[in-house]
């Protein structure tokens, strides 16, 4: 399966964990360093991951995944 590539806050944070749950990575297209910067999204059905250009973030839930990705932008508010 391809990843889909988005636009930070061109879809939900609900929209990003289901496409994750679904078994779909997430590319989101953020501004960030001074540039424009992909960040990929996915879950192993069992932890999420947030691959940034600098680091690699865990979360053990969906819960954790959807904190991140408010914090950090990637989706907007339903």
């Amino acid at each position: 399966m391809s990843a889909l590539t988005i636009e930070a806050g061109e879809w939900t944070t609900a929209e990003i964990i289901d496409a994750l749950d679904s078994g779909q990575r997430v590319v989101v297209r953020v501004e960030m360093l001074g540039g424009v910067h992909e960040v990929t999204l996915r879950h192993d059905g069992t932890t999420y991951y947030c691959d940034t250009p600098t680091t690699l973030h865990k979360h053990g839930s969906a819960d954790e995944m959807r904190t991140c990705i408010e914090k950090m932008g990637y989706g907007r508010d339903a």
